[in-house]
């Protein structure tokens, strides 16, 4: 086991969806309202418009994007908040959540679409880091939806620095945006790995398996912890080889490979609909989708699939 955990990798060269980002966050402009205000104005400014946790782009009939000039943005609707997201280059980056009210009039628009992020990721639309700021404006537009009021005293809150905080102005306290840490990872035992099949996931697909990490718990732990809770397999050492972003709603997938020290599996029924030892070579099949059985696996886009991929280039 020793050799295949050193000779484990990922390929840097494949672009996992949602990990690439174009912006220099540049947090140090968030306090500078005047700067923002100006900044917006710039003919290289751009904006990216979401309504109702959707993704607004622009159609001219052959060709999709997500970014908008101030005066097209203006023509989308009320806006509830506003976010600025960065610098690419040099030009100022911002996002603005539509009124949900907006959102059966921007459906009937003949030069907008109005795309899911998981679409967006699923058919490859934006490259160049373009899919990674579209889903840090949803992911925090729906941060700031659910945070309207302070989880200290009950008031309701203000937004401040533009749209990566808020304060409450009775008691003082400041709330920052959350990141949901999750595990996903594949338990390997000699020539084999073991995935499962969630009672959700479409027929036939099978994935690494998952889990949110808990408070005071390493990654490795919640790697051990995880794998044991929902399939009843043990596990010893745990390498790590990846992240990705993940804004459903907005989570970090921590991507690892641990050690099974066990063989005999029994399913959480609460978590799992099955489980299974997969071979090296079916895993080839699986990502090839060429399995016998019809198995399945997630799509190029999903951390899941690189670590398959680095499995059965492990071997």
């Amino acid at each position: 086991m020793t050799d295949f955990f050193e000779g484990l990798a990922v390929d840097p060269s494949v672009e996992l969806g949602f990990a690439t980002s174009m912006l220099d966050r540049a947090a140090h402009l968030r306090e500078d309202a005047t700067w923002q205000a100006a900044a917006v104005r710039r003919p290289d400014a751009r904006i990216i418009a979401i309504c109702s946790d959707i993704p607004v782009l622009r159609w001219d009939g052959a060709r999709l994007d997500a970014l908008f000039d101030l005066a097209a943005a203006t023509t989308l609707g009320p806006v509830t908040e506003a976010l600025f997201l960065g610098l690419d280059g040099d030009a100022p980056r911002f996002a603005l959540n539509i009124a949900p009210d907006r959102l059966d009039a921007l459906k009937e628009r003949a030069d907008l679409k109005l795309i899911d992020m998981r679409s967006i990721a699923m058919q490859g639309l934006f490259a160049g880091g373009l899919e990674n700021a579209v889903g840090t404006a949803k992911a925090l537009f729906l941060w700031q939806m659910r945070h309207r009021f302070c989880s200290a005293c009950g008031n309701a809150s203000d937004l401040a620095c533009a749209g990566w905080k808020r304060k409450c102005p009775s008691c003082g306290v400041e709330h920052f945006p959350r990141t949901d840490p999750v595990v996903i990872m594949l338990a390997v035992r000699g020539d084999r790995c073991l995935l499962g099949r969630a009672p959700q996931f479409p027929e036939g697909r099978y994935s690494c398996l998952a889990g949110f990490m808990e408070p005071g718990e390493t990654m490795e732990d919640a790697v051990r912890r995880e794998i044991f809770e929902e399939t009843g397999v043990r596990t010893g050492r745990v390498r790590y080889l990846q992240a990705q972003p993940w804004p459903f709603p907005s989570s970090l997938m921590i991507g690892c490979m641990a050690e099974a020290l066990t063989d005999e599996i029994t399913i959480d029924p609460s978590e799992l609909a099955d489980a299974r030892w997969i071979t090296r070579d079916e895993a080839r099949q699986i990502l090839q989708n060429e399995h016998p059985g019809g198995i399945s696996s997630p799509p190029r886009m999903a951390i899941a699939n690189h670590i398959l991929q680095a499995f059965v280039d492990a071997g």
